[in-house]
Protein backbone atom coordinates (compact mmCIF):
# COMPACT_ATOMS: atom_id res chain seq x y z
CA UNK A 1 0.00 0.00 0.00
CA UNK A 2 1.09 3.35 -1.05
CA UNK A 3 0.40 6.41 0.46
CA UNK A 4 -1.24 9.30 -1.75
CA UNK A 5 -2.56 12.87 -0.85
CA UNK A 6 -4.62 15.53 -3.10
CA UNK A 7 -5.06 18.62 -1.49
CA UNK A 8 -6.45 22.34 -2.23
CA UNK A 9 -5.58 25.24 0.51
CA UNK A 10 -5.19 28.84 1.42
CA UNK A 11 -1.78 28.94 -0.50
CA UNK A 12 -2.86 28.23 -3.65
CA UNK A 13 -6.61 29.23 -4.08
CA UNK A 14 -8.63 31.84 -3.26
CA UNK A 15 -11.92 31.79 -0.59
CA UNK A 16 -13.96 31.71 -3.86
CA UNK A 17 -12.69 27.98 -4.80
CA UNK A 18 -12.06 26.76 -1.19
CA UNK A 19 -15.72 27.16 -0.59
CA UNK A 20 -16.65 25.24 -3.33
CA UNK A 21 -15.21 22.33 -2.04
CA UNK A 22 -15.59 22.82 1.64
CA UNK A 23 -17.17 19.66 3.22
CA UNK A 24 -18.94 19.79 6.49
CA UNK A 25 -18.26 16.71 8.89
CA UNK A 26 -20.92 14.50 7.56
CA UNK A 27 -20.16 15.12 4.22
CA UNK A 28 -16.52 14.47 4.87
CA UNK A 29 -16.86 11.03 5.97
CA UNK A 30 -19.27 10.13 3.22
CA UNK A 31 -16.76 11.03 0.87
CA UNK A 32 -13.98 8.84 2.66
CA UNK A 33 -16.38 6.01 2.30
CA UNK A 34 -16.89 6.68 -1.01
CA UNK A 35 -12.61 6.27 -1.84
CA UNK A 36 -12.23 3.59 0.56
CA UNK A 37 -13.38 0.67 -1.85
CA UNK A 38 -11.43 -2.43 -3.08
CA UNK A 39 -9.34 -2.38 0.17
CA UNK A 40 -8.01 1.19 0.49
CA UNK A 41 -7.78 3.46 3.02
CA UNK A 42 -9.40 7.40 2.95
CA UNK A 43 -9.36 9.87 5.33
CA UNK A 44 -10.59 13.62 4.28
CA UNK A 45 -10.31 16.60 6.44
CA UNK A 46 -11.76 19.76 5.36
CA UNK A 47 -11.59 23.02 7.39
CA UNK A 48 -12.10 26.68 6.24
CA UNK A 49 -8.42 26.71 4.95
CA UNK A 50 -8.04 23.48 3.35
CA UNK A 51 -9.69 20.10 1.92
CA UNK A 52 -7.72 17.29 1.92
CA UNK A 53 -7.71 13.87 0.59
CA UNK A 54 -5.38 11.41 2.25
CA UNK A 55 -5.51 8.14 0.14
CA UNK A 56 -3.87 4.77 1.38
CA UNK A 57 -3.64 2.26 -1.94
CA UNK A 58 -2.18 -0.39 -4.37
CA UNK A 59 -2.13 1.95 -7.13
CA UNK A 60 -1.69 5.42 -5.95
CA UNK A 61 -1.38 7.57 -9.24
CA UNK A 62 -5.47 5.51 -9.93
CA UNK A 63 -6.64 6.93 -6.03
CA UNK A 64 -4.97 10.30 -6.45
CA UNK A 65 -6.78 10.10 -10.10
CA UNK A 66 -10.04 9.00 -8.43
CA UNK A 67 -9.76 11.89 -5.52
CA UNK A 68 -9.32 14.75 -7.81
CA UNK A 69 -12.01 13.57 -9.99
CA UNK A 70 -14.15 13.86 -6.53
CA UNK A 71 -13.06 17.13 -5.84
CA UNK A 72 -14.19 18.25 -9.62
CA UNK A 73 -17.70 16.86 -8.81
CA UNK A 74 -17.67 18.65 -5.70
CA UNK A 75 -16.63 21.77 -6.81
CA UNK A 76 -18.99 21.58 -9.79
CA UNK A 77 -16.07 22.93 -12.03
CA UNK A 78 -14.20 21.75 -15.07
CA UNK A 79 -11.02 20.13 -14.18
CA UNK A 80 -9.11 22.25 -15.68
CA UNK A 81 -10.08 25.52 -13.32
CA UNK A 82 -9.62 23.32 -10.44
CA UNK A 83 -6.35 21.21 -11.52
CA UNK A 84 -3.80 24.38 -11.41
CA UNK A 85 -4.96 24.92 -7.50
CA UNK A 86 -4.57 21.14 -6.48
CA UNK A 87 -1.48 19.88 -4.90
CA UNK A 88 -0.80 16.00 -5.21
CA UNK A 89 2.27 14.24 -2.94
CA UNK A 90 2.84 10.56 -2.12
CA UNK A 91 4.59 8.81 0.55
CA UNK A 92 7.02 10.49 2.44
CA UNK A 93 6.05 13.88 1.34
CA UNK A 94 2.54 13.13 2.40
CA UNK A 95 3.12 12.02 5.36
CA UNK A 96 5.12 15.05 6.35
CA UNK A 97 2.42 17.46 4.80
CA UNK A 98 -0.25 16.07 7.15
CA UNK A 99 2.87 16.62 10.78
CA UNK A 100 3.29 20.04 9.36
CA UNK A 101 -0.82 20.56 9.53
CA UNK A 102 -1.40 18.72 12.61
CA UNK A 103 1.56 21.05 14.41
CA UNK A 104 -0.14 23.69 12.90
CA UNK A 105 2.65 25.02 10.71
CA UNK A 106 0.55 24.92 7.31
CA UNK A 107 -1.73 27.70 9.06
CA UNK A 108 -1.67 31.01 8.20
CA UNK A 109 -1.14 31.68 11.71
CA UNK A 110 1.77 29.38 12.91
CA UNK A 111 0.47 27.04 15.78
CA UNK A 112 -3.55 27.91 15.80
CA UNK A 113 -4.82 25.43 18.26
CA UNK A 114 -8.18 24.43 16.26
CA UNK A 115 -6.29 22.63 13.56
CA UNK A 116 -4.97 19.51 15.80
CA UNK A 117 -8.97 19.37 16.57
CA UNK A 118 -9.81 19.03 13.17
CA UNK A 119 -7.11 16.59 12.22
CA UNK A 120 -8.40 13.97 15.01
CA UNK A 121 -11.90 14.14 14.13
CA UNK A 122 -11.01 13.83 10.22
CA UNK A 123 -9.15 10.59 11.67
CA UNK A 124 -12.10 9.68 13.55
CA UNK A 125 -14.87 9.75 10.80
CA UNK A 126 -12.73 8.72 7.91
CA UNK A 127 -11.94 5.17 6.71
CA UNK A 128 -8.15 4.51 7.63
CA UNK A 129 -6.70 1.04 7.98
CA UNK A 130 -3.54 0.04 9.10
CA UNK A 131 -1.53 2.29 7.17
CA UNK A 132 -3.52 5.74 7.48
CA UNK A 133 -4.55 4.53 11.32
CA UNK A 134 -0.45 4.82 11.79
CA UNK A 135 0.11 7.94 9.93
CA UNK A 136 -2.98 10.00 11.87
CA UNK A 137 -2.20 8.65 14.88
CA UNK A 138 1.61 9.53 14.69
CA UNK A 139 0.76 13.16 13.18
CA UNK A 140 -1.81 13.44 16.27
CA UNK A 141 1.31 12.97 18.41
CA UNK A 142 3.61 15.32 16.17
CA UNK A 143 1.07 17.87 16.74
CA UNK A 144 0.72 17.65 20.18
CA UNK A 145 4.85 17.59 20.74
CA UNK A 146 5.18 20.35 18.61
CA UNK A 147 3.08 22.33 21.04
CA UNK A 148 4.30 21.04 24.59
CA UNK A 149 7.92 21.54 23.57
CA UNK A 150 7.96 24.53 21.80
CA UNK A 151 5.85 28.08 22.64
CA UNK A 152 4.35 28.12 18.95
CA UNK A 153 0.72 28.39 20.17
CA UNK A 154 1.28 30.37 23.42
CA UNK A 155 1.49 33.86 21.84
CA UNK A 156 -1.42 35.93 20.94
CA UNK A 157 -2.40 35.63 17.02
CA UNK A 158 -5.47 38.35 16.46
CA UNK A 159 -6.11 41.32 17.45
CA UNK A 160 -9.07 39.87 20.09
CA UNK A 161 -6.43 37.49 21.42
CA UNK A 162 -3.96 40.40 22.24
CA UNK A 163 -6.70 42.63 24.11
CA UNK A 164 -7.64 39.41 26.09
CA UNK A 165 -3.70 38.44 26.74
CA UNK A 166 -3.04 42.01 27.52
CA UNK A 167 -6.33 42.56 30.20
CA UNK A 168 -4.95 39.24 31.72
CA UNK A 169 -1.18 41.15 32.29
CA UNK A 170 -3.08 44.04 33.90
CA UNK A 171 -5.03 41.98 36.41
CA UNK A 172 -2.98 38.96 36.68
CA UNK A 173 -6.43 36.75 36.17
CA UNK A 174 -9.10 37.72 34.58
CA UNK A 175 -11.82 34.91 36.54
CA UNK A 176 -14.64 36.89 37.69
CA UNK A 177 -13.71 40.39 36.23
CA UNK A 178 -16.88 42.30 34.44
CA UNK A 179 -16.40 43.32 31.19
CA UNK A 180 -18.69 46.36 29.36
CA UNK A 181 -18.82 46.01 25.23
CA UNK A 182 -19.68 49.08 23.62
CA UNK A 183 -20.85 47.94 20.26
CA UNK A 184 -22.15 44.84 19.21
CA UNK A 185 -20.62 43.89 15.91
CA UNK A 186 -17.97 40.97 14.85
CA UNK A 187 -15.45 42.36 16.29
CA UNK A 188 -17.39 42.92 19.88
CA UNK A 189 -18.31 39.54 19.78
CA UNK A 190 -14.70 38.31 18.84
CA UNK A 191 -13.10 40.18 21.74
CA UNK A 192 -15.95 39.22 24.21
CA UNK A 193 -15.07 35.24 22.88
CA UNK A 194 -11.27 35.67 23.89
CA UNK A 195 -12.25 37.47 27.33
CA UNK A 196 -14.44 34.16 28.21
CA UNK A 197 -11.80 31.85 27.10
CA UNK A 198 -10.13 33.45 29.98
CA UNK A 199 -12.34 33.31 32.74
CA UNK A 200 -13.97 37.52 31.91
CA UNK A 201 -17.86 37.56 32.57
CA UNK A 202 -19.71 39.82 30.33
CA UNK A 203 -21.50 42.20 32.35
CA UNK A 204 -23.12 44.92 30.41
CA UNK A 205 -23.62 45.38 26.17
CA UNK A 206 -24.10 48.86 25.34
CA UNK A 207 -25.01 49.85 21.64
CA UNK A 208 -27.23 52.10 19.47
CA UNK A 209 -29.76 49.35 18.19
CA UNK A 210 -31.37 47.90 21.17
CA UNK A 211 -32.14 44.69 19.03
CA UNK A 212 -28.62 44.37 18.40
CA UNK A 213 -27.81 44.81 22.00
CA UNK A 214 -30.63 42.99 23.44
CA UNK A 215 -29.60 40.09 21.35
CA UNK A 216 -25.81 39.48 21.75
CA UNK A 217 -26.59 40.26 25.46
CA UNK A 218 -28.39 37.57 26.23
CA UNK A 219 -26.14 35.39 24.26
CA UNK A 220 -23.88 36.34 27.18
CA UNK A 221 -26.42 36.10 29.86
CA UNK A 222 -25.55 40.38 29.80
CA UNK A 223 -27.39 43.20 31.24
CA UNK A 224 -27.98 45.57 27.41
CA UNK A 225 -27.83 49.13 27.50
CA UNK A 226 -28.31 52.02 25.96
CA UNK A 227 -25.18 54.03 24.56
CA UNK A 228 -26.31 56.81 26.71
CA UNK A 229 -26.73 54.67 29.92
CA UNK A 230 -22.44 53.30 29.62
CA UNK A 231 -21.60 56.44 32.64
CA UNK A 232 -22.40 54.86 35.27
CA UNK A 233 -21.46 51.37 34.62
CA UNK A 234 -18.00 53.07 34.11
CA UNK A 235 -18.03 52.56 38.07
CA UNK A 236 -18.29 48.63 38.12
CA UNK A 237 -16.92 47.30 34.67
CA UNK A 238 -12.95 46.41 34.87
CA UNK A 239 -12.39 46.02 31.28
CA UNK A 240 -14.29 48.27 28.23
CA UNK A 241 -13.88 47.08 24.86
CA UNK A 242 -15.31 49.35 22.22
CA UNK A 243 -16.11 49.20 18.72
CA UNK A 244 -18.56 50.79 17.12
CA UNK A 245 -18.75 52.88 13.68
CA UNK A 246 -19.70 56.30 15.65
CA UNK A 247 -17.83 59.28 13.66
CA UNK A 248 -16.92 60.81 17.39
CA UNK A 249 -15.41 59.75 20.75
CA UNK A 250 -18.28 57.18 22.25
CA UNK A 251 -16.67 57.61 26.11
CA UNK A 252 -14.73 60.45 27.22
CA UNK A 253 -12.07 61.56 29.22
CA UNK A 254 -14.41 63.15 31.77
CA UNK A 255 -17.15 60.30 31.56
CA UNK A 256 -13.78 58.02 33.42
CA UNK A 257 -12.53 60.79 35.30
CA UNK A 258 -16.38 60.82 36.82
CA UNK A 259 -16.45 57.16 37.74
CA UNK A 260 -12.99 56.93 39.13
CA UNK A 261 -13.54 58.23 42.85
CA UNK A 262 -16.40 55.11 43.18
CA UNK A 263 -13.75 53.08 42.16
CA UNK A 264 -11.63 53.99 44.75
CA UNK A 265 -8.20 52.87 42.99
CA UNK A 266 -9.22 50.27 41.00
CA UNK A 267 -7.74 49.54 37.10
CA UNK A 268 -9.70 50.13 34.48
CA UNK A 269 -8.83 48.30 31.22
CA UNK A 270 -10.03 49.94 27.71
CA UNK A 271 -9.66 48.40 24.66
CA UNK A 272 -10.75 50.58 21.63
CA UNK A 273 -10.85 48.90 18.79
CA UNK A 274 -12.71 51.28 16.48
CA UNK A 275 -11.82 53.30 13.55
CA UNK A 276 -12.47 56.26 13.80
CA UNK A 277 -11.49 55.94 17.54
CA UNK A 278 -14.49 55.54 20.19
CA UNK A 279 -12.10 56.39 23.04
CA UNK A 280 -11.19 59.39 23.94
CA UNK A 281 -6.77 59.04 23.79
CA UNK A 282 -6.70 61.49 27.22
CA UNK A 283 -8.23 58.70 29.13
CA UNK A 284 -4.32 57.10 29.09
CA UNK A 285 -3.31 60.18 31.65
CA UNK A 286 -5.80 59.25 34.23
CA UNK A 287 -4.58 57.30 37.10
CA UNK A 288 -5.44 53.54 36.68
CA UNK A 289 -6.72 53.94 33.52
CA UNK A 290 -4.75 51.65 30.73
CA UNK A 291 -6.05 52.47 27.27
CA UNK A 292 -5.10 50.58 24.00
CA UNK A 293 -6.49 51.83 20.77
CA UNK A 294 -5.81 49.50 17.50
CA UNK A 295 -2.65 50.17 16.54
CA UNK A 296 -1.13 49.40 19.45
CA UNK A 297 -2.98 45.77 19.57
CA UNK A 298 -2.23 45.45 15.89
CA UNK A 299 1.77 45.71 17.29
CA UNK A 300 1.50 43.43 19.73
CA UNK A 301 0.07 40.91 17.29
CA UNK A 302 3.22 41.75 14.73
CA UNK A 303 5.58 41.07 17.72
CA UNK A 304 3.78 37.70 18.82
CA UNK A 305 3.72 36.20 14.95
CA UNK A 306 7.83 37.05 14.91
CA UNK A 307 8.15 34.80 18.12
CA UNK A 308 5.64 32.30 16.54
CA UNK A 309 7.46 31.79 13.43
CA UNK A 310 10.71 31.73 15.67
CA UNK A 311 9.17 28.80 17.52
CA UNK A 312 8.07 27.38 14.19
CA UNK A 313 11.63 26.41 13.23
CA UNK A 314 11.53 24.29 16.76
CA UNK A 315 8.68 22.77 15.79
CA UNK A 316 9.82 22.11 12.76
CA UNK A 317 12.90 19.95 13.84
CA UNK A 318 10.49 17.87 15.35
CA UNK A 319 7.70 17.22 12.75
CA UNK A 320 10.90 16.58 10.49
CA UNK A 321 11.75 13.68 13.09
CA UNK A 322 8.72 12.48 13.31
CA UNK A 323 8.11 12.20 9.79
CA UNK A 324 11.24 9.99 9.82
CA UNK A 325 9.81 7.82 12.02
CA UNK A 326 6.46 7.07 9.79
CA UNK A 327 9.07 6.88 6.65
CA UNK A 328 11.14 4.08 8.36
CA UNK A 329 8.06 2.23 9.43
CA UNK A 330 6.20 2.63 6.44
CA UNK A 331 9.68 1.42 4.60
CA UNK A 332 9.63 -1.67 7.05
CA UNK A 333 6.35 -2.92 5.46
CA UNK A 334 8.26 -4.20 2.40
CA UNK A 335 10.61 -6.28 4.17
CA UNK A 336 9.26 -7.17 7.98
CA UNK A 337 6.80 -10.03 5.98
CA UNK A 338 10.55 -11.37 4.30
CA UNK A 339 12.17 -11.54 7.55
CA UNK A 340 9.40 -13.72 9.45
CA UNK A 341 8.75 -15.70 6.06
CA UNK A 342 12.67 -16.20 6.41
CA UNK A 343 12.89 -16.60 10.34
CA UNK A 344 9.77 -19.10 10.00
CA UNK A 345 11.94 -21.08 7.46
CA UNK A 346 14.85 -21.49 9.39
CA UNK A 347 12.61 -22.53 12.56
CA UNK A 348 10.73 -25.55 10.47
CA UNK A 349 14.12 -26.70 9.18
CA UNK A 350 15.54 -26.57 13.12
CA UNK A 351 12.44 -28.36 14.36
CA UNK A 352 12.40 -30.41 11.53
CA UNK A 353 16.10 -31.59 12.19
CA UNK A 354 15.72 -32.18 15.83
CA UNK A 355 12.51 -34.05 14.97
CA UNK A 356 14.74 -36.83 13.36
CA UNK A 357 16.84 -37.25 16.27
CA UNK A 358 13.81 -38.24 18.39
CA UNK A 359 15.42 -41.40 18.99
CA UNK A 360 18.50 -40.43 20.03
CA UNK A 361 17.25 -36.94 21.65
CA UNK A 362 14.98 -39.42 24.01
CA UNK A 363 17.76 -40.78 25.80
CA UNK A 364 18.66 -37.49 26.94
CA UNK A 365 17.88 -35.58 31.12
CA UNK A 366 15.52 -32.58 30.59
CA UNK A 367 18.19 -30.34 31.35
CA UNK A 368 20.25 -31.44 28.58
CA UNK A 369 17.44 -31.34 25.76
CA UNK A 370 17.12 -28.21 26.55
CA UNK A 371 20.59 -27.60 26.48
CA UNK A 372 20.09 -28.95 22.92
CA UNK A 373 17.38 -26.87 21.91
CA UNK A 374 18.83 -23.65 23.28
CA UNK A 375 22.38 -24.28 21.48
CA UNK A 376 20.40 -24.90 18.20
CA UNK A 377 18.05 -22.02 18.65
CA UNK A 378 21.22 -19.78 19.20
CA UNK A 379 23.05 -20.94 16.22
CA UNK A 380 19.83 -19.99 13.88
CA UNK A 381 19.49 -16.24 15.58
CA UNK A 382 23.10 -16.02 15.73
CA UNK A 383 23.23 -16.58 12.02
CA UNK A 384 20.12 -15.04 10.88
CA UNK A 385 20.75 -11.70 13.03
CA UNK A 386 23.06 -9.60 10.51
CA UNK A 387 20.66 -10.52 7.44
CA UNK A 388 18.05 -9.32 9.70
CA UNK A 389 19.84 -5.68 10.89
CA UNK A 390 20.66 -5.24 7.18
CA UNK A 391 17.36 -6.24 5.58
CA UNK A 392 15.81 -3.17 8.22
CA UNK A 393 18.59 -1.01 7.32
CA UNK A 394 17.99 -1.36 4.23
CA UNK A 395 14.15 -0.75 4.39
CA UNK A 396 14.34 2.81 4.73
CA UNK A 397 16.47 3.37 1.18
CA UNK A 398 15.71 2.81 -2.34
CA UNK A 399 16.88 -1.14 -1.74
CA UNK A 400 14.22 -2.45 0.44
CA UNK A 401 12.25 -4.15 -1.59
CA UNK A 402 15.19 -5.02 -3.92
CA UNK A 403 16.90 -6.86 -0.74
CA UNK A 404 13.57 -8.52 0.28
CA UNK A 405 13.12 -9.89 -2.83
CA UNK A 406 16.35 -11.26 -3.14
CA UNK A 407 15.76 -13.02 0.32
CA UNK A 408 12.71 -14.31 -1.12
CA UNK A 409 14.36 -15.70 -3.97
CA UNK A 410 17.38 -17.12 -2.45
CA UNK A 411 15.73 -19.39 0.47
CA UNK A 412 12.50 -20.26 -1.91
CA UNK A 413 9.97 -18.50 0.60
CA UNK A 414 6.23 -18.59 -0.66
CA UNK A 415 7.48 -20.95 -3.36
CA UNK A 416 5.06 -23.31 -1.66
CA UNK A 417 2.31 -21.48 -2.11
CA UNK A 418 2.92 -20.68 -5.36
Amino acid sequence: MRLGLVGISHHRAPVELRERVALDADGAAALARALAVDGAEAVCLSTCNRTELYLAHADPASAKAQAAEALDALSGLESQQLSPALYRLRDEAAALHLFRVAAGLDSMVPGEGEILGQVRAAYERGAPGTLLDRLFRQALHAGKKARTHTAIAESPASVSAAAAALAQQVFGELDGRRILLVGAGKVSDLAARNLLSRGARISFVANRSPDRAAELAERFGAQPLQLDEIRPELERADVVVSSTSAPGFVVGRDDVAAALPARKGRPLFLIDLAVPRDLDPAIHELDGCFLYDIDDLEQVVAESLAGRRREAERAEAIVAAEADRFRAWHASLDVVPAIASLRARAEEIRAGELAKLEGRLGRLSDAERRAVESATAQILNKLLHLPTVRMKQAAVTADGVVYADAVRHLFGLGEEER
